[in-house]
């Protein structure tokens, strides 16, 4: 079976694939502090009750954006499953051209989106990711990455105003019942969701206008479920498009 894990900022999201199959992930706290010893005990003790062995994994590969966590990570993958991981970076083959100035600059989960959208829904095509920042990220037809966009998530923007703001109160992001708030948690529910709906299609909006051809666009990452149904823009939504990545990736490098 193939291990992938995608380390975000926030979340850390691991997949089991048998061939090309996801049967089954697990979505974490990132914690860069942790050993490769104690991430080892936890994804072993992850795996068991769920009925699936350390021995059963023969390959690995890792997107990371958390620089300390890769070479934990790799070190944990050696000692706990006896495999050598795949990292996405310099000098894996992706197969997808980075029309960008500072190619170095892209991060990990960006690129194996890309290869996931345009693999699964074709091109031309734009990845919303909801992350930690939200990025928007734009394939061609033929399949290379055109650049893109990248706003604070929607988590930095609740968490700012409570912390700037002395008498707001800290609120979960979701849908409000109405536009117009009757109470303070109401009233900050409806400026940040509508506020950031209203980001994510300007954006996408801009972004469809500078491209060639009518793009299929896709969203994923955490948050993603919260707006893409109410998106006048945004047509699916796949929680594991990075996982789904990560396995192409996988497979055309080994």
């Amino acid at each position: 079976m193939l291990l992938a894990i995608d380390v975000g900022n926030t979340n850390t999201v691991i997949g089991l694939f048998r061939d090309k199959e996801l049967v089954k992930s697990w979505r974490l706290t990132t914690v860069a502090q942790q050993t490769a010893d104690e991430y080892g005990i936890l994804f072993r003790n992850l795996f068991e009750p769920s009925g699936f062995r350390a021995g059963e994994v023969n390959r690995a590969i890792i997107s990371c954006v958390v620089p300390p966590l890769e070479e934990t990570l790799r070190a944990m993958c050696r000692d706990y499953f006896g495999v050598g991981a795949l990292v996405v970076g310099p000098g894996i083959k992706t197969g997808i051209k980075l029309q960008v100035d500072h190619p170095q600059e892209v991060g990990a989960d960006r690129i194996v989106n890309a290869i996931a959208s345009w693999k699964l829904y074709g091109g031309p095509a734009i990845v919303v990711d909801f992350g930690t920042a939200t990025t928007f990220d734009p394939i061609s037809k033929d399949g290379a990455f055109l650049g893109g966009a990248i706003a604070p998530g929607i988590n930095i923007s609740a968490k700012a105003l409570y912390m700037a703001a002395a008498k707001l109160p800290r609120v979960e992001v979701q849908k409000p019942r109405k536009v117009i708030g009757k109470n303070t948690v109401d009233n900050i529910q409806s400026g940040l969701y509508y506020g950031y709906k209203g980001l994510v299609d300007g954006i996408l909006e801009a972004m469809v206008g500078e491209m060639q051809g009518d793009p299929v666009i896709v969203a994923t990452g955490g948050l993603g479920s919260i707006f893409y149904r109410e998106s006048r823009w945004i047509k699916y939504y796949n929680p594991n498009l990075t996982l789904s990545g990560l396995q192409l990736l996988a497979d055309k490098n080994t």
